[in-house]
């Protein structure tokens, strides 16, 4: 027979352990959430495909024929913005779904206890699935280019990590403010739609210049498409490790004030809820 014991502070301590507990929840979250992205609807599975792939073509006519913005050595500029693309969408997804999640997942909040971090973490996940889908055309642009990566891909990984944490901590932020004040809701969509056009997407780091390299460095999002675009083109992308190493300091600077502010409110949001 199985002894129940109440204890002030107990989950408190547990909370941590808790997670691996209830990693069975997680996995239906993050499947579930796959499910509702794709089912019934018209295009499916497509529409990852379809949007990163027009957008590519449409900065690849701005920047490169219009702008007449270079290339990163001899990559073709179709492949080097759809490098830039992949991680970005990335980011920006996971940042809006993550914001959100809270709030889409208010019954299962307010009537069962669990870790709330799961919930947040777990639309970082299904963001990674669209990611895993828009890769099947970079490698497709590969073939067509006839580009054969270098031995950087195999470092592919830590980027891809990196972009996860740089999209976790300021998700978890502002899904917790969201819950109390929902009015955060419309600040994603101006912040992804502003740092598209201040990350390198479009165009290389290189056409930055020095003396704005530094406050240019302190979007977490350049490392990681440096990063990205290094790994992919076969490193040759310049990195400035100074660079790269500041975007590392703010992402982990914006994770520990996320999990802080996340782990502060979470007790509130059953109520607020």
């Amino acid at each position: 027979m199985k002894t129940l014991v109440i204890e002030p502070g107990l989950a408190e301590r547990h909370y941590w352990r808790d997670l691996w507990r209830y990693r069975e929840l997680f996995y239906v979250l993050a499947w579930r959430d796959i499910s509702v992205r794709y089912k019934q609807t018209i295009i499916g599975l497509a529409w990852a495909l379809i949007r990163p792939f027009l957008t590519m073509i449409v900065f690849s006519v701005i920047f490169g024929q219009i702008a007449k913005l270079p290339t990163e050595g001899t990559a073709p500029y179709s492949l080097m913005v759809f490098a830039g693309l992949l991680p970005w969408q990335f980011f920006s997804t996971a940042l809006s779904e993550s914001s959100n999640s809270l709030i889409g997942n208010a019954n299962l909040i307010s009537k069962v206890y669990f870790p709330r971090l799961i919930v947040p973490t777990a639309a970082v996940v299904v963001s990674f699935v669209d990611f895993l889908i828009s890769f099947v055309i970079l490698i497709g642009l590969m073939i067509y280019y006839q580009f054969l990566p270098g031995w950087q891909i195999l470092t592919l990984p830590l980027f891809v990590i990196m972009a996860f944490l740089a999209s976790l901590g300021p998700g978890l932020y502002i899904t917790a403010l969201n819950v109390k004040y929902r009015d955060f809701r419309y600040i994603i969509p101006f912040i992804v739609q502003i740092g598209l056009y201040v990350s390198p997407v479009g165009f290389s780091s290189l056409v930055v210049p020095e003396q704005w390299r530094l406050l240019y460095s302190l979007n977490p999002v350049v490392g990681v498409i440096d990063g990205f675009r290094w790994a992919v083109l076969g490193g040759q992308t310049p990195i400035d490790w100074n660079a790269f190493m500041i975007s590392w300091g703010v992402i982990v600077f914006f994770l520990c004030l996320g999990i802080r502010q996340f782990r502060k409110m979470e007790k509130s949001f059953a109520d607020l809820i």
